[in-house]
């Protein structure tokens, strides 16, 4: 079976995702982390056009990563000017390393319309900068943009562009899907024709315009592709790139390719994590593969179909790209998931005892006052604990006070002042913060530093308000859910009441007492 090569390019085409603003730290970060995972190649973005890629560039100079090649990339040379004088190109060569890529254009509208150049000008382009790049010692990857519109276009033009690319030498001809728009049938009729002539020269590079950019990707492998760009989570411009999360999944799982060691793959759920972490973009739940429902199990048959055997309702074992298996709790689980989350905190609980029956009508009565238990297992399993007497809090509220002033220059102050009975001490504190939960938290978190030094590694990653019941106006019952992380896991806890500082309070304490938790499992 024929290797495949995987291009992430996070660094240069996910920074343009919206929202997503990577600092020079943030990329060698990733970079750094994408190279403990093996992805042969990493695109570090344009050093001509971009100072922060410039400087990423000179970092890896000096520290070498070791597994992975980091890739410039920038363009064809400009219209009526030499390879060998184009700034750009030089740039590319300053980067001192072993490959490098550059785009150039494949739609006759481009070519007339953005660079207003003669059709045979942007075929010269083409040719020389690849030429001059290949002279100077360097594996060329070259990007046809738009090369799927220019073939619907002018197809022996676009066929003529990657030629020149081809007989300039480069090392890799990229197919590109810049707007997104190529279907399925389509490409299969393209890669057909195309795999005479350049067999095993051919890459690919799909947006996610259409939903179809990861179907795509693996379609294109079937057709006699090699080489597959894309990006962590699917991050990229408009609707993104194709996602290398479920493409290496399917490549190595599903379809049999051997890309990387098994015990590597176990690693996607973590490379996953780690880059939405820097990207500051909240993981999506549904992910597939990696996001925290892809194996999530709620309805009360599929639970007990899993329970006895784990094909019923699951395409993989979560384990295989490091994810787990979760049976979430509500109304609709039955008592069965009960039992599984008793278990966990070791508990044995017997699915038909008087216990079971009234742990299942509290759950049913709290989802009927709002509470939603599936969204925040962690107030979930502290609740359990609660209620079998397997936990012992850590901090008991005595009360606090969150006050919130305008100031006449139209600034607002929050501050709040608490008081808890830690280890049979009363502490009483104060803080501020940007708002009143901001400042509670502060607060709690300086009222508990002494006595929990392990709090300073969790942090506050998002905070949702829902109204339950509109017509009740501003004395509306509104749901609070709390998400916290610390450098192994992410949590979630939730509160319901008709005030909204409550509310919060409830889904903040939970999260700190499940931090605590976690750090003594043994208490």
């Amino acid at each position: 079976m024929r290797k495949i090569e995987i291009y992430d390019t996070t660094l240069r085409d996910g920074s343009q995702s919206e929202g997503i603003s990577y600092s020079v730290d943030d990329k060698i970060a990733i970079a750094k982390k994408l190279d403990e995972f093996g992805i042969p190649f990493i695109e570090g973005g344009w050093p001509y056009s971009n100072p922060k890629d410039k400087e990423l560039f000179a970092h890896f100079k000096k520290h070498k990563l070791k597994k992975s090649s980091l890739v410039p990339f920038g363009s064809t040379c400009y219209v009526n000017a030499k390879a060998n004088k184009d700034k750009n190109l030089l740039s590319l060569l300053s980067a001192g390393t072993e490959y490098v890529t550059i785009f150039g254009k494949s739609w006759d509208f481009q070519v007339k319309h953005i660079l207003r150049c003669p059709l045979e000008e942007n075929l010269r382009m083409i040719y020389d900068s690849v030429k001059f790049l290949v002279k100077k010692g360097k594996k060329v990857f070259y990007d046809a943009e738009h090369f799927f519109d220019g073939l619907r276009s002018n197809k022996e033009y676009a066929l003529k562009t990657i030629s020149a690319a081809y007989e300039a030498g480069a090392h890799m001809i990229v197919l590109c899907d810049t707007n997104g728009g190529v279907e399925i049938f389509e490409l299969m009729n393209i890669l057909a024709d195309l795999q005479n002539n350049f067999a095993g020269l051919l890459g690919v590079h799909f947006h996610n315009d259409s939903a179809l950019a990861v179907a795509n990707s693996l379609l294109s492998v079937k057709y006699g592709v090699v080489h597959i760009q894309g990006t962590i989570n699917g991050y990229g411009e408009r609707c993104g790139n194709a996602d290398l999360i479920p493409i290496i999944s399917n490549l190595q799982l599903k379809m049999g390719y051997k890309i990387f060691p098994e015990k590597k793959i176990k690693g996607l759920s973590e490379l996953s994590h780690f880059v939405s972490e820097i990207s500051n973009v909240k993981q999506q739940d549904n992910q597939p593969f990696v996001g925290r429902s892809a194996f999530a199990h709620k309805g009360g048959i599929h639970i007990d179909a899993v329970i006895k055997n784990p094909l019923a309702y699951e395409h993989i074992d979560p384990a295989l790209v490091g994810n787990k298996r979760r049976f979430l709790v509500s109304e609709l689980a039955g008592k069965s998931s009960l039992v599984l989350k008793a278990k966990e905190i070791e508990f044995s609980l017997d699915k038909k005892s008087h216990q079971a029956k009234r742990l299942h009508k509290l759950i049913q009565n709290l989802e009927k006052q709002g509470y939603q238990f599936e969204a925040a297992e962690a107030s979930f399993k502290l609740l359990l604990m609660r209620q079998l007497r397997k936990h012992k809090d850590f901090f008991k509220l005595i009360g606090f006070r969150v006050i919130v002033e305008k100031t006449e220059d139209n600034k607002l102050v929050s501050s709040a002042i608490i008081k808890v009975k830690v280890k049979r001490s009363l502490k009483l504190t104060a803080a501020e913060g940007d708002g009143p939960v901001n400042a509670l938290d502060n607060a709690l978190r300086k009222a508990l530093a002494d006595f929990y030094p392990e709090l300073s590694k969790m942090h506050l990653t998002d905070f949702k308000v829902r109204v339950l019941n509109e017509k009740g106006g501003t004395a509306a019952k509104v749901r609070v859910l709390i998400t916290s992380q610390d450098d192994k896991e992410s949590w979630s806890t939730m509160g319901v009441s008709e005030n909204i500082i409550e509310a919060s309070w409830q889904a903040l304490a939970d999260s700190v007492e499940y931090k605590l938790l976690k750090s003594s499992p043994k208490r």
